[in-house]
């Protein structure tokens, strides 16, 4: 396969891929399936043995489609599979859906992120981008803290300068720690 047609295979796949999310995010939302934790609740268990799956992909899709909030996510993974491993398939998710974001920013570029990112945040960021190591250091704090849109700032990420290893080690090392905050937090409610 030359590059031209593995270029045209990369682009529908993805594309076709981010549709087929789009569409079952808004069936979630029109049908009150990511507003309504009992529903929530009952498909994941509904599920069986295929629950944890179906969660993994549910953090992966609310980290694409920050539609959902993370948090609430987080607390559902804690209350249908306790704090371990509801912190297990939330990383998993997030992780998965976080690197999706960075490249997803680093292949399509600007106007693919302004047309998912609200423009007050994406403004706000922007002034702080590619300015030495002061977005990497902003970045790494907002990972590693609770109630940063830090979904929005790894597809930020991959519009700066970042190197896929700086990410990759901010994202691994860091996440855990707001995760770990979800979940105890979760636990104890």
């Amino acid at each position: 396969m030359n590059s031209k047609t593995m270029k045209y295979v990369t682009n529908g796949t993805t594309i076709a891929f981010i549709a087929a999310m789009a569409i079952f995010v808004v069936y979630g939302m029109k049908t009150g399936l990511f507003t309504n934790k009992e529903q929530l609740q009952f498909l994941i268990r509904s599920a069986g043995f295929w629950g944890a799956g179906f969660f993994i992909l549910l953090q992966y899709i609310q980290v694409v489609f920050p539609i959902i909030p993370g948090g609430v996510t987080c607390l559902v993974g804690v209350l249908m599979f306790g704090p371990y491993w509801g912190f297990v398939y939330s990383y998993i998710g997030i992780i998965a859906g976080s690197f999706t974001n960075f490249y997803l920013a680093r292949r399509y570029g600007k106007n693919f992120v302004k047309k998912l990112v609200a423009p007050d945040i994406y403004d706000k960021y922007m002034a702080k981008l590619n300015h030495g190591k002061r977005f990497d250091i902003a970045f790494a704090a907002a990972i590693v803290l609770p109630g940063f849109p830090d979904d929005v700032l790894c597809m930020l990420a991959g519009l700066t300068k970042m190197t896929w290893v700086r990410f990759s080690l901010i994202l691994l090392i860091g996440r855990p720690v707001s995760l770990i905050f979800y979940s105890v937090a979760g636990y104890i409610i």
